[in-house]
């Protein structure tokens, strides 16, 4: 089976305090744009949209059916909010975007990551196989999904929060994510 590298860069803005981590993006044919979440039956940019704007179509890009990557970027420059994934090589063992089919072939050197963003605080992973990849590289204890463990790296207190995932294929409603990824917000100053 072909492996897959990671077909991003890390979107790190340098003054982050988040750093948001999913597994990995789903096949290019899925894509609405080049940027992390692009897959237009995903619901992340629903979620911060609805959170942050009140409007959970402020990111689509009216034109056509994707989101405006543009304007992604510089919301998540100015809040402070950093993106990549916790695999940067996969297998995948079915032909669809399913993390359960992934296999992870190399994980993300998250440790890396962090130390690139020295005001970062805390991660959030979205979904189960990004949890458990982040909870093996750092040796965690997976936290409840919305709630949040803490950890230190570098000496720096961090918390690691693990969110619904925000796929349409996870069986919680908009509202019901939203709901769970504004107290993460809330907590971290950012909403």
């Amino acid at each position: 089976m072909e492996i897959e590298q990671h077909p991003l860069v890390p979107f790190l803005p340098a003054h982050a305090r988040l750093l948001m981590l999913g597994s990995f993006p789903p096949q290019r044919k899925r894509w609405s744009m080049d940027f992390y979440y692009p897959n237009w039956n995903n619901d992340m940019w629903r979620i911060v949209g609805l959170l942050f704007f009140a409007d959970k179509d402020y990111f689509v890009d009216a034109g056509r059916k994707a989101f405006c990557k543009e304007r992604l970027e510089a919301f998540l420059q100015e809040k402070g909010i950093a993106l990549y994934d916790t695999a940067s090589a996969v297998r995948r063992l079915q032909d669809n975007a399913s993390d359960k089919f992934l296999e992870v072939v190399t994980p993300t050197d998250v440790a890396s990551l962090l130390r690139r963003l020295p005001l970062c605080r805390a991660i959030v992973t979205t979904g189960e196989k990004a949890t458990e990849t982040l909870c093996t590289q750092f040796s965690l204890e997976k936290p409840k999904v919305g709630d949040f463990v803490g950890f230190a790296f570098d000496g720096r207190p961090l918390r690691l929060y693990r969110m619904p995932s925000s796929s349409r294929a996870y069986p919680l409603s908009l509202d019901k994510k939203a709901a769970a990824y504004r107290v993460m917000y809330r907590e971290l100053g950012l909403l």
